[in-house]
C-alpha cells in the first residue's frame, strides 16, 4: 500500500501536469480559423438535457445548427425557440441508414460540417447481477436470467457504443473534406474511467465510446476529438434507463448535479479552443479518483460504495 509521500508525489504531478497541457491547448484556438457566426453544427440528442441546452447557445451566438432527435414534437418546440438557424432533423443516431440521410440532407443545405456534438445516450442504474433477477450474490441465476441479463447490456451497447460508432463512421469523411477545422465532441461520462456500483452497464458501454473515440482521434488527426466526461448532471438519468421496466420509471429529477448551462458552456469553449482529450468535469476529485484508482483501488472502491449508498 502506497504511503502519504507517494500519494502526496502523484498528486501534485498531476496537477502540474494538467496545468501544463491547458496552457500548451490553450494556443490552439479553433474560432480563429471557423468564426462562431459561420459555423456549422450538428447535435445528435438534442430533444433535451445537455443537446438542446447547447442547441439554443449556439444558435444564440449566430451558428447554423442542425439539432437531431427521434422524437419530432421535441423538435418542433425546440425549432420554435431557435427560429429559422435551427435545422430539425427526425433519425436515430443507431440507425445508419438515418445517418446517411442525415449526411445528404446537410450536404445539400450547408455544403458540409464543421463541428459535430454527440449527446445522445442511455443510463442503467442496476446492479449488475440483480439485470439477472439476483438480489444478492450468493444465489446462482438461471440461463433465462442471464439472457435477459445480455440483452438489456445489448440496448445499453446500441445507444452508448454503436450510435457513436456509426455517427463518427458517416461523418468523419465529409468533415474532412468540407471544413477547415472539423471538430468532434463526444459527451461521455465520468463513469467511464471511475467506477460505480449501479452503473456497470453504464460505465463499460460509456468506456467503449470513450475509447472509440479517443481511437479515432489517433486515426483521423486532422479532426479535433474532444472528450467531456461530466460527473452526474441535473435532469432525470433514470428516463433513459435500459434496465427499468418503463411502466416502473418515475420522474426523479436531479436538481443536485451540475448545471445544464455550465456544461453546455464547457462544451462549446472546449471545441472553440481546439482542445484534444478528455476534458474531467469537475476535474477534482474526479481526474484524481481516476488515476488515484491504479495507485489504490480499495479507496476508491470504498469511495464508491459509500457515495451510491451500496452494501456488497
Amino acid at each position: 500500500m502506497p504511503d502519504s509521500r507517494h500519494l502526496a508525489g502523484a498528486v501534485t504531478a498531476l496537477a502540474a501536469a494538467f496545468v501544463l497541457h491547458h496552457i500548451i491547448k490553450a494556443k490552439n484556438h479553433r474560432y480563429k480559423r471557423v468564426r462562431p457566426a459561420e459555423e456549422r453544427v450538428l447535435i445528435l440528442g438534442a430533444s433535451s438535457g445537455l443537446g438542446r441546452r447547447l442547441a439554443k447557445q449556439y444558435v444564440a451566438r449566430g451558428a447554423k445548427v442542425c439539432a437531431v432527435a427521434r422524437r419530432s414534437e421535441a423538435l418542433a418546440g425546440l425549432t420554435h425557440e431557435c427560429g429559422d438557424r435551427c435545422l430539425p432533423f427526425v433519425a436515430d443516431f443507431t440507425e445508419a441508414a438515418d445517418m446517411e440521410k442525415l449526411r445528404r440532407c446537410l450536404l445539400q443545405q450547408w455544403d458540409g460540417l464543421d463541428t459535430m456534438h454527440v449527446c445522445a445516450g442511455v443510463s442503467a442504474v442496476q446492479p449488475v447481477m440483480a439485470l439477472a433477477g439476483v438480489d444478492s450474490g450468493v444465489e446462482d441465476p438461471d440461463a433465462a436470467g442471464v439472457q435477459l441479463a445480455a440483452e438489456i447490456a445489448g440496448r445499453a451497447t446500441q445507444g452508448n457504443f454503436f450510435g457513436p460508432l456509426i455517427a463518427a463512421m458517416t461523418f468523419i469523411p465529409m468533415m474532412k473534406r468540407t471544413s477547415t477545422s472539423p471538430a468532434i465532441l463526444l459527451v461521455s461520462s465520468v463513469a467511464a474511467v471511475v467506477p460505480a456500483p449501479t452503473r456497470a452497464l453504464y460505465a463499460a458501454t460509456k468506456a467503449a465510446s470513450l475509447l472509440l473515440y479517443q481511437s479515432l482521434a489517433i486515426e483521423h488527426p486532422e479532426i479535433a476529438f474532444t472528450c467531456i466526461l461530466p460527473a452526474t448532471i441535473e435532469g432525470n438519468f433514470r428516463s433513459s434507463a435500459v434496465d427499468v421496466d418503463p411502466s416502473q420509471k418515475i420522474d426523479e429529477t436531479n436538481k443536485k448535479g451540475l448545471k445544464l448551462e455550465y456544461v453546455a458552456s464547457r462544451c462549446a469553449d472546449a471545441v472553440d479552443q481546439g482542445l484534444r482529450g478528455n476534458v474531467v468535469i469537475p476535474w477534482f476529485p474526479y481526474a484524481i479518483a481516476h488515476h488515484l484508482y491504479y495507485i489504490w483501488p480499495s479507496i476508491i472502491e470504498k469511495q464508491a460504495r459509500k457515495k451510491y449508498d451500496f452494501n456488497a
